[in-house]
C-alpha cells in the first residue's frame, strides 16, 4: 500500500466524550495513539465498561507497530487489556502514564506478556516509516503529552488532552518552545483537544484549587472535611494534602481507585507524603473530627464509590454528622448531573455542609489556549478531535478564526478513513466501528438485541404463560398459567390476568383451527395475541416469555 498517503483512521473518541482511540497509517505500518473506555449511559443496564470495536486492527495485526498513550486517563488507557488480548503489541507511553498502565495489565494477568516502554519527553521512536515525538503538555493528571508523528507526507501535531499551566503543581509548564519549532517546520495537521472549545478565555491555572483549598480549611477549622475528587488528579490530591499538613490535619485515603493511583504516584515520586500525615480509615475513630481530612472517590455520583457509601450510611467506618463539610472538588461530567446532585442532596439531609464552587478547575484548553497552539504550530490542516459534535464544530470555528482556511478544517466520525498527502486530505471510506460492551467477565457478548431486552424488562416487566400440551397435538393437558413480574401487582389485578389468560385459550383454539404443530410459531401467536390485548388495554409492552412444556417432561 505504497500511495504516498498517510491514512487517519479514529475508532472513537469523537462525537462522544470517552473511548478515545486512533490509528495513523502509512504503507506497511500502523501506530495507535490512545485506546481508552467509555461509562455506560443510563440506558445500557448492567454494562460495565463501553470499549472500542477494534476489528480493523485485528484484520490487520500484522501491520500494527505500537500502542502509544497521550496520559493515563481511563477514558485514554482503559481499554488496553481487553485489546492487548487479541492485539499483543508493544505499548509506550510516559512514567507516570506506564505505571498505571502497568496496574491494569497486571491486574488482568497481562504483566509478564506485553512489552512496555517508559519513554522521556523530547524522545522520538521509529516505529516502521512513522516516527513519533513526545511533547510536555500540561493536564489534570501528571505526566501528560502530546504527540508529533511524523511520516514522509509530514509531521501531524496530536495533542491529547491538555491545558496551558504556567504554574503546574508537579512537573514543568506546556512545552510551547517546542510547538514553535515544530510549526516553523512545517506542520501538515493539528488534531487538537475539544473539550472546551466552546468556553471562551483561559483555564485556570491548577494552583488557584489549592488557593479555595486553604480558604475551606481556613474557614471550617473545627469541622471534619471529605474532600471528593477524581482518584487520577494526583496533583490535586497533592494540593489537599498539603492543606491538610499546614492545618494539623491527618489525611485517610478511601475508595480503591483513590488509594491505588495515589499508592503508585507515591512509589514513582509524583506525590510526596509528609511523614506521619497519612492514617488508615480505621484509625480515624481515634482523631477529633478537625483534625481529620478524607479524601475519597465519588465525585460523579457513581453509587458503589465511597462517598456515595458514606452519604446513604452503607459504609462500615465513616457515616455524615451534623457540621461535617464535603468538598466537591469536581464538575460532573456530561450525563452525570443528576447523580452527583442525589449524592449533594443526600449529605446535605444528613447535615453536612456542601461546597462545589471554586474548588476545581478543568484540565482541558479553552479558545484562547487552542489559539495559541494553532498560532505556534500553523498547520494546514485542522482536525478536532476529543468530544461531541458541538465541540468539534466549536473548535472548527476557531481554527478558521485563527487563518486555517475553512475548507481545510475536517470534521470526522468514527471510523472514517482520512487520506493525507503534502497537499489534499479527503475521506476515502470507512472502516468497521462501534462500541463492545463489557459485562462482568464477558466481553462482546450482550449486544443491542440483549440490551433492548433489558431496557424493556426495566420499563414494562415480563409476563410468562406455561401450559403442557399433549405429545404430537395441540391439545391442552395443563394450564394456561399466566404469571408476571415487574409488570402489574398480581393482587390487585386479579381480573386483568384472568382476562389475559382468556386470550390465551383463545388463541391456542386459532391455533388448533389452523392446525398449526410448530412450536415456535404457537409461542409467536401466543406472544402476538397477548401483546395486542395488553397494548390495548393498559398501554405497556411486557417482553412475553411462552414456556410450552409436553405431558411426560
Amino acid at each position: 500500500m505504497n500511495d504516498g498517503k498517510m491514512r487517519i483512521i479514529p475508532l472513537g473518541g469523537l462525537d462522544q466524550i470517552g473511548m478515545n482511540i486512533t490509528a495513523f497509517e502509512y504503507d506497511e505500518d500502523i501506530v495507535v495513539v490512545d485506546c481508552g473506555l467509555a461509562f455506560p449511559e443510563d440506558d445500557m443496564l448492567g454494562i460495565d465498561l463501553v470499549i472500542p470495536d477494534t476489528t480493523y486492527l485485528e484484520d490487520n495485526i500484522d501491520r500494527v507497530r505500537a500502542l502509544v498513550i497521550t496520559h493515563g486517563h481511563e477514558d485514554h488507557i482503559g481499554a488496553i487489556p481487553y485489546v492487548l488480548r487479541k492485539i499483543p503489541i508493544p505499548v509506550y507511553g510516559t512514567r507516570l502514564t506506564m505505571a498505571l498502565v502497568d496496574n491494569k495489565l497486571e491486574e488482568h494477568e497481562l504483566l509478564d506478556t506485553t512489552v512496555r516502554h517508559v519513554v522521556s519527553f523530547g524522545d522520538r521512536i521509529r516505529l516502521g516509516k512513522i516516527e513519533v515525538e513526545f511533547i510536555r503538555t500540561n493536564h489534570s493528571i501528571s505526566d501528560a503529552c502530546a504527540l508529533a508523528i511524523t511520516s514522509p507526507v509530514g509531521t501531524i501535531v496530536h495533542t491529547g488532552d491538555f491545558k496551558i499551566d504556567y504554574t503546574p503543581v508537579f512537573g514543568d509548564p506546556i512545552d510551547l518552545t517546542r510547538f514553535a519549532e515544530l510549526g516553523k517546520q512545517g506542520v501538515l495537521a493539528l488534531m487538537c483537544d475539544s473539550t472546551n472549545a466552546e468556553r471562551s478565555g483561559f483555564t485556570n491555572s491548577e494552583r488557584t484549587v489549592g488557593r479555595a483549598l486553604d480558604t475551606i480549611f481556613s474557614d471550617h477549622a473545627s469541622s471534619r472535611i471529605l474532600v471528593a475528587t477524581f482518584s487520577s488528579n494526583v496533583d490535586r490530591v497533592q494540593q489537599i494534602i498539603n492543606t491538610a499538613q499546614r492545618y494539623g490535619r491527618k489525611v485517610v485515603l478511601e475508595g480503591r481507585s483513590m488509594r491505588n493511583i495515589i499508592k503508585t504516584a507515591i512509589d514513582i515520586g509524583y506525590v510526596k507524603i509528609p511523614e506521619g500525615i497519612l492514617i488508615d480509615i480505621a484509625q480515624i475513630k481515634d482523631y477529633p473530627d478537625e483534625k481529620t481530612v478524607i479524601i475519597t472517590t465519588g465525585s460523579q455520583g457513581e453509587s458503589m464509590a465511597a462517598l456515595s457509601r458514606i452519604a446513604t450510611n452503607m459504609h462500615k467506618m465513616v457515616s455524615i454528622r451534623q457540621g461535617d463539610v464535603v468538598v466537591f472538588s469536581s464538575n460532573p461530567i456530561p450525563g452525570n448531573e443528576k447523580a452527583v446532585f442525589k449524592i449533594i442532596n443526600e449529605l446535605s439531609l444528613k447535615g453536612a455542609e456542601v461546597i462545589f464552587q471554586d474548588t476545581h478547575v478543568s484540565g482541558h484548553a479553552c479558545q484562547e489556549e487552542i489559539k495559541l497552539i494553532y498560532t505556534l504550530t500553523k498547520p494546514k490542516f485542522a482536525i478536532p478531535v476529543h468530544g461531541e459534535h458541538r465541540h468539534l464544530m466549536a473548535q472548527r470555528k476557531t481554527a478558521i478564526d485563527v487563518g486555517v482556511d475553512k475548507d481545510n478544517v475536517i470534521i470526522l466520525s468514527n471510523g472514517a478513513v482520512l487520506e493525507l498527502d503534502r497537499d489534499s486530505a479527503r475521506i476515502n471510506g470507512e472502516v468497521q466501528n462501534g462500541a463492545v460492551f463489557v459485562d462482568g467477565l464477558g466481553v462482546g457478548d450482550v449486544g443491542n438485541v440483549v440490551l433492548r431486552d433489558r431496557q424493556r424488562l426495566a420499563e414494562d416487566g415480563i409476563v410468562i404463560v406455561c401450559m403442557t400440551l399433549e405429545p404430537g397435538t395441540n391439545i391442552m393437558v395443563s394450564g394456561p398459567l399466566v404469571m408476571s413480574r415487574g409488570f402489574v401487582y398480581i393482587k390487585e389485578s386479579d381480573e386483568f390476568m384472568e382476562e389475559a389468560r382468556d386470550v390465551v385459550i383463545g388463541a391456542m383454539e386459532k391455533i388448533r383451527d389452523r392446525n398449526i404443530t410448530s412450536r415456535n410459531k404457537i409461542r409467536d401467536n401466543i406472544k402476538d395475541a397477548l401483546s395486542g390485548f395488553i397494548w390495548k388495554r393498559i398501554k405497556r409492552s411486557p417482553m412475553i416469555l411462552s414456556i410450552i412444556m409436553e405431558n411426560g417432561e
